[in-house]
């Protein structure tokens, strides 16, 4: 009962919270950035290792560099997804513009569905609002609940502005099915470590081996849905830019791997282009893989050239 009011009494902060102009945010978000960094260290060991492994040709003071950027990064981020509670169509609008959005629409005007991934890079919180905004068709994020079901409830409906319509994760191909007959767009992220019981494809990703989740491979070539990339820019602050990038349009015409290698290989590039901008706190290699599983000696390089 004591951990239910305490939620409770944490998502009414929130909702004040939100009610202030994003400029009045940024202010607390500068007074964030100097507490997470310098006070309290949130997570720098995870942020230091991953950066490091990440990047081993770059000296120490450019990696120090990356994870300051990151942190006020992140504070910034903490205060906009806050802000998402109150925020307008409009001000969702000029902050999050959308490129490339009729090579989506195509397919949508036809009465076809499509898939697209992203990663958490840049403000993904506005990306799933950015989607509900910028196109017709139903849109169905896929996300993982919280544990603390207050918490949940509260995301769940900040993020069901503007018709979106949340799935489970475990809940995708059900959801998928009884869409079927009206276009929609399913959205994945595709950075997240997959669970200890979908541990079944490893490869290179930012020079370490990481286990990757085939989900989005799996129902593309199930449904023959093309794919399509978001890809982020962070323009400046509480700015977004992203391109809608055909990723994979016959989805089961690719080999086996195939599109599970192009949207990591993607995210890659994506992240040595602008690395500050990446949730580098999360603990993406937790999963060590003691030896590679044979997807990993089929598709990829081999363990010993890691």
């Amino acid at each position: 009962m004591f951990k239910k009011s305490i939620s409770h009494l944490g998502t009414f902060f929130l909702a004040v919270l939100s009610l202030l102009p994003l400029s009045f945010l940024y202010i607390w978000a500068d007074a964030a950035y100097f507490l997470l960094y310098y006070v309290f260290g949130y997570r720098r060991q995870v942020v230091r290792e991953n950066l490091c492994n990440s990047f081993p040709e770059k000296e120490l003071k450019e990696i120090i560099v990356i994870e300051k950027k990151y942190y006020r990064y992140l504070s910034s981020l903490i205060f906009e997804v806050i802000k998402m509670i109150n925020i307008s169509e409009a001000q969702i609008r000029k902050r999050f513009v959308f490129k490339n959005k009729e090579l989506v629409n195509e397919y949508l005007n036809k009465g076809e569905s499509v898939l697209v991934c992203s990663a958490h890079y840049g403000n993904w919180e506005w990306g799933t609002l950015g989607i509900g905004l910028n196109f017709s068709a139903d849109h169905y994020p896929i996300y993982k609940p919280l544990n603390n079901s207050i918490f949940d409830k509260w995301f769940r409906e900040t993020r069901s502005k503007f018709g979106n319509k949340l799935i489970p994760m475990r809940q995708t191909l059900r959801a998928i099915q009884a869409s079927k007959n009206t276009p929609s767009i399913f959205s994945f992220g595709n950075d997240q470590s997959p669970s200890i019981r979908e541990l079944h494809y490893c490869r290179t990703f930012l020079n370490q081996p990481a286990y990757i989740q085939l989900g989005i491979e799996k129902i593309a070539k199930k449904t023959n849905r093309p794919i399509f990339y978001l890809r982020v820019k962070v323009l400046k602050r509480g700015h977004y830019e992203v391109d809608c990038v055909p990723l994979c349009l016959n989805p089961m015409d690719t080999e086996e791997f195939e599109i599970t290698r192009l949207h990591t290989q993607f995210l890659e590039e994506i992240i040595k282009d602008e690395p500050a901008y990446w949730l580098w706190s999360h603990r993406r290699w937790k999963h060590k893989p003691v030896q590679m599983p044979e997807p990993y000696l089929k598709t990829d390089i081999l363990y010993s050239d890691v």
